[in-house]
Order: C-alpha cells, then structure tokens, then sequence
C-alpha cells in the first residue's frame, strides 16, 4: 500500500511543480442548475463564462476575524490558493472558472496518470435536485478537464450506504454525465433480481486491507481498490447539513472509500482526520450548486435545500471545507473534523492567512 500512495504524491508533486508555491508563500504556517439538462460536451457557457475577478485577501464572511494579512500583490492572473466560483445557471461554467484560477487541471493531473474521482453517492432513491448527492454536472465537467489534461484513465466511484451503487449511479444522474464526458463508473455494489423475483444485493469483492501509519483511532480499514490504485485522487463532495458532524464536505466525502462506516461513527472528527491524512487526495472541489440545509444526509424535502450556484476548488481540502461552512452561516470552528484536520497539519482554517480568488459568473 505504501508503494501507491508515494506514487501518488509523487505525481502530484509533479504536476504541480514540486510543491505548492502559494503554500510555501501564504501558508508557512501549515508547513506543507438547475442545470438544463444532459450535455454531451462542454457548454459555450462553461468555455467562454464571463466572468469578473475578484482577488481577496480575506473572504467576505470571515473578514471580521482577519489577523493578519499576506504581503504582495496579487492579480487575476496568479494561480489561486483557494478558489470560489458562484453565479450563473451552468454547473459546468463554474468548475471550469475555479480549475482555471487554480492554475488549471494539468496542475493536477499528469498526462497519462490514473485518476480516480470520488463524489458523494450516498443513496439510491436521490436526484441531483434534492442535494443529497453531487451535482452531476459538476463530476461531468472534472471529468472532462481530467481528459483535456490526457489523463490515462478517468475512473468515478462512491460505496452507498443506502441500496447498491448501480442503482445510486443511475437515480444521481452521475452516471449519465460521466460517461457522456468520457469517464467510467466503478461499481462497489450492485444488485440482481433472482429467479423469484426477490432483490439481492451484492457488496464488492475487492476491499483492501490498509493499515495507516501513525493513526491512534483509526487503525485499520477495509477501503476500496481503486483508491489505492489510482494516482491522483480528486474528492467531489456536495456541502449539506448531516445529522452527526452537523455538516457533510470534503473531510466527511471520504467515508465512502470505506467499508465499515458505523466503525469511523465513535470519536469521527479524529478518526476523518487520520484517514484524510492517509488519503490526502490532490484536489477537493466542493459542489455548492445546491445545499442541503436539514435533514441530511439523505434528505429528501426540497424544502431543505438552498441554490447557492456556488463551487469551491483547493488542494487544501481543510481551507475547502472552512470555506463552505459560511454558506450554513457556521464557521471552521464549529465542525469537529475540520479542527482537528488544521490541529494535524492537513491545512488550514484560518482563511485570513490565505489569498482566495472569487469568480462571479452571469451577467
């Protein structure tokens, strides 16, 4: 298991530059739609969005709290710590401008690499518009710019708690986006109808046995193959409220790598942690097109959710979530994981200490 995840931030590494500039320069301290419906390419919209930048050294919500700020000047054309997409109707359009203001997918994504991205498909029985699951469009187009960076394989997978994956797939409308984009579903469970009519649910037959080094609550797991196989993991999560951490985001997301899920239930905001920095996916883009404000994490009542038409984009996936908790008028502080994940060195919380680039999108 070592072996691939040192391929994997080794690749990283390289597509990046080895290392992350804006880490060493604002971050130091860390030490490290409704959409209208199926589209089977990129949408005008989302190749030529317009657009006005806003660079900021302290986002709108977290102004008051700001301590200090980072020297330089920075310009549109900087490649972004922390990037914020909102506005418009075209999912599409948003992560395209977010990606572009982190310096672009082949950041990322080396050419030829196998990269698997791991959305939020938590149930069967959800459609995009109930926000309980991730915003097709939204994994559509990451699969897309994966491609446009000749990535070598693009493979889409979540475990569901709630029926099998292929049902999960399907009742998203993730599956029909992905593969229109050129991507491949993996399934981690599925479902047969026997000779009596009677419903059979398989589970997947591959988990892999993983040890994580260092960790002192989560010691053990059983965790999907292809996480580890893959090069360069991308965490997709949509924001929503969950009844035990209070918030779902990208910390939460990776629980569905794992078999056993009831296991990370005692002491979670630890136990997240430690398993994020075992994972340590390359990207975290955090789907807000819609959010689910009660109820989670299946929700079901479109009364609970909220369009914001909002995607946040960072390596950082601890600054990624501290963001997305002002969309739920929290703060960083208020989620467990997210503490613990900044207290472990994962990233930060402290948005303050951080350049993030607003993009506006529509007219």
């Amino acid at each position: 298991m070592k072996t691939r995840v040192n391929r994997r931030k080794f690749l990283r590494l390289a597509a990046t530059g080895f290392g992350s500039i804006l880490a060493g320069r604002f971050l130091s301290a860390c030490g490290r739609a409704p959409h209208a419906g199926p589209a089977a390419g990129p949408s005008a919209a989302a190749s030529t969005p317009t657009t006005s930048f806003i660079v900021t050294d302290i986002p709108a919500p977290f102004a008051a709290s700001a301590t200090s700020l980072p020297t330089g000047t920075p310009t549109a054309s900087d490649p972004a710590y922390l990037a914020v997409a909102h506005g418009g109707d075209d999912p599409e359009a948003l992560v395209r401008s977010a990606i572009s203001a982190l310096g672009g997918m082949g950041r990322f994504v080396p050419s030829g690499a196998k990269v698997v991205i791991k959305p939020n498909i938590c149930s069967a029985g959800r459609t995009f518009d109930q926000a309980a699951t991730t915003n097709p469009w939204v994994v559509g187009a990451l699969v897309r710019l994966c491609r446009e960076a000749n990535a070598g394989q693009v493979l889409v997978l979540d475990y569901p708690f709630y029926k099998s994956s292929r049902e999960a797939y399907v009742d998203s409308g993730i599956q029909e986006q992905v593969e229109a984009a050129g991507g491949t579903m993996h399934l981690t469970s599925t479902f047969f109808l026997d000779s009596n009519g009677a419903y059979n649910w398989v589970d997947y037959g591959k988990w892999a046995d993983v040890t994580l080094p260092d960790a002192k609550r989560l010691k053990t797991v059983q965790m999907i193959d292809e996480i580890l196989n893959a090069d360069v993991l991308i965490n997709v999560p949509v924001a929503k409220n969950h009844d035990l951490t209070r918030l779902t985001l990208g910390m939460k997301n990776l629980m569905g790598t794992l078999h056993d899920r009831p296991a990370v239930h005692s002491w979670i905001a630890e136990k997240l942690s430690e398993l994020v920095a075992y994972l340590r996916p390359a990207l975290t883009v955090v789907d807000a097109v819609r959010i689910l404000t009660a109820n989670g994490p299946r929700g079901g009542n479109r009364n609970d959710v909220k369009k914001t038409d909002t995607v946040i984009a960072s390596s950082d996936i601890v600054a990624a979530d501290a963001y997305a908790t002002s969309l739920f008028g929290l703060t960083p502080e208020d989620i467990g994981c997210i503490v613990k994940g900044a207290e472990a060195g994962l990233g930060t919380r402290d948005l303050s200490s951080i350049r993030i680039q607003e993009i506006a999108l529509g007219g």
